[in-house]
């Protein structure tokens, strides 16, 4: 159910295999008040279309130069803007901020099997890092060794000299019930960044009037969960307070390595829930993996203020760890 939008490394490889040459631009170091996180990328094909951006508009058009003179050349290479306030105000950079932009051709300095390996696995919402030499760029793919950068999604330079660019799949966040928290939840979870998803069989609950635009999955939370798919990168909330519609899909996600799980209720109706799974089998270790009551404790009393509560908690386990 889930699609990979076209992003920097997808056009990229479209391009060159269209024949029209293309060049990736990636942002590997920041200083200063930099628009653009390490990361960032933008393409540039040989006939000058550029899509993605590596500083918001400041600087796009000397990549752009450069990436054509790349395209050329067959040769990475690494450009610096905002050395000094004055350059840095010069190319749209405030209060001295600098950027290092790495540019790689597609075909010879960014093999065509790394890049297309790069774009299966992102379709395939597998993590992985680029590894490649921050200076002339060309690397390969791996899964393993950057625990921690993948856990944060940080890019970045290593002590070494390598460049390492974190392909993480999007974040997801599937709620459980479609209820009046869920309504204040999902937006707030779209603008920090998750693709949402609301799972909810009561047709009159998920109803396009109540989320206009959203994805809402009529099906029962255990069947919608199994066709979803669920992965290191998704968070589940529970929201109905209905074990009929939250136990199945409890049972889903303690089978696998979802990051968060978070059901709402009192510390009594947790306690009833912790029972249930404990009849069902599942370890004091298991069960220990659901966040219950729900969120932060900052003593959010509306709909609204419980969903600023959940997502805070979620970001916290996100970034910080269980």
């Amino acid at each position: 159910m889930s699609q990979v939008l076209k992003g920097a490394p997808e056009l990229a490889l479209e391009w060159h295999r269209a024949g029209r040459g293309a060049a990736l631009a990636t942002v590997v170091e920041t200083w200063g008040s930099a628009p653009r996180r390490v990361g960032a990328q933008m393409v540039v094909s040989g006939d000058g279309q550029i899509e993605g951006s590596v500083s918001g508009g400041c600087v796009e058009g000397a990549v752009m130069v450069a990436a054509l003179d790349a395209i050329e050349s067959g040769k990475g290479t690494l450009l610096e803007f905002g050395v000094s306030d004055g350059d840095a105000f010069a190319v749209g950079l405030a209060c001295g901020g600098t950027i290092k932009v790495l540019v790689e051709p597609v075909g010879t300095v960014l093999t065509e099997g790394v890049l297309s390996q790069l774009v299966e696995a992102r379709a395939a919402r597998i993590a992985v890092a680029y590894v490649a030499d921050a200076k002339t760029g060309g690397g390969d793919l791996t899964k393993t060794g950057f625990e921690d950068r993948f856990r944060m999604d940080r890019s970045g330079i290593e002590d070494d000299g390598r460049f390492v660019a974190i392909h993480n799949p999007p974040l997801r966040l599937i709620v459980v019930g479609a209820v009046h928290i869920a309504q204040a939840l999902v937006p707030m979870a779209r603008v920090a960044g998750f693709d949402p998803v609301i799972v909810d069989p009561r047709a009159a609950f998920g109803s396009e009037a109540r989320f206009p635009g959203e994805t809402v999955v009529d099906e029962w939370p255990d069947e919608a969960l199994q066709h979803i798919g669920v992965d290191a990168r998704t968070a589940l909330v529970l929201l109905t307070h209905d074990p009929k519609l939250d136990d199945p899909a409890l049972h889903i996600a303690l089978k696998s390595d979802i990051f968060y799980i978070g059901a709402l209720g009192s510390k009594r109706t947790h306690a009833k829930r912790v029972e249930r799974l404990q009849d069902a089998g599942y370890s004091d270790g298991a069960i220990a993996r659901i966040y219950g009551p729900v969120g932060l404790d900052i003593g959010a009393a509306s709909p609204s203020e419980i969903a600023v509560s959940i997502l805070g908690e979620v970001l916290t386990v996100l970034r910080k760890g269980a």
